[in-house]
């Protein structure tokens, strides 16, 4: 079956992470209690879910949908390194991406191809080697990379700085008119080891899931 034709997969956790983050942080918890599960797809294919995130840098979740979509119509619904190599800048940049999105994607496609990228071998390494070792491939910077983590290889702590919705949330759930990076990581501290289910009640929070909440920030 065709990498594109599976079900749809989502981020698993539970009464675990859940009863753990609302005993570390009680105005967390409150927002846990209000919204209730969340659903956060993620892609086992790494070779799709490193373009996927390519795409997604500074644009926002629907047109992320909608370049994702018309990509993978494009491609028939399989997202692959041959398939990718198959294809031209111009037919990447039809569904919607950018010129140097659709460089960065493919110069990805032809390192894997070739042999240079071997992603399997991320599910092995640590987090922070992680970051390290995607950070070479050309267009992905620390926030993708965390990204992945997150949304490839679903690992439970990560908690991006460099993300504008998780600080805004931040600001909003605690009232901080500024967030600095120490302020930052001590939450953090306190969300582990199940930062990654923080963060999706952080973005909850940035839009706009806590009637009355508003970003000092701004």
């Amino acid at each position: 079956m065709k990498s594109g034709y599976r079900g749809i997969m989502y981020y698993k956790y539970g009464e675990k992470e859940i009863e753990y983050l609302k005993r570390k942080d009680k105005k967390l918890g409150a927002v846990i209690d209000f919204v209730g599960p969340l659903q956060y797809e993620v892609d086992e294919d790494l070779t799709a879910a490193v373009v996927h995130q390519i795409i997604g840098q500074q644009i926002s979740g629907a047109a992320l949908a909608t370049v994702w979509g018309r990509l993978k119509n494009k491609l028939e619904g399989e997202i692959t390194a041959e398939q990718l190599n198959n294809r031209s800048a111009e037919e990447l940049q039809s569904c919607g991406m950018s010129q140097r999105k659709a460089g960065y994607i493919l110069d990805f496609a032809k390192k894997v191809t070739g042999g240079e990228i071997d992603l399997e071998i991320l599910k092995t390494m640590p987090d922070q080697k992680v970051i390290e070792t995607l950070c070479t491939i050309r267009g992905i910077g620390e926030w993708t990379a965390q990204m992945m983590l997150i949304f490839g290889l679903k690992r439970p702590d990560v908690v991006s700085y460099g993300d504008f919705g998780i600080r805004r949330g931040m600001r909003m759930l605690y009232r901080h008119r500024e967030l600095d990076k120490e302020k930052f990581l001590r939450y953090a501290k306190r969300y582990s080891p199940y930062g990654t289910v923080a963060s999706f009640y952080l973005w909850a929070v940035a839009g706009g899931a806590m009637p009355g909440l508003k970003d000092p920030g701004v």
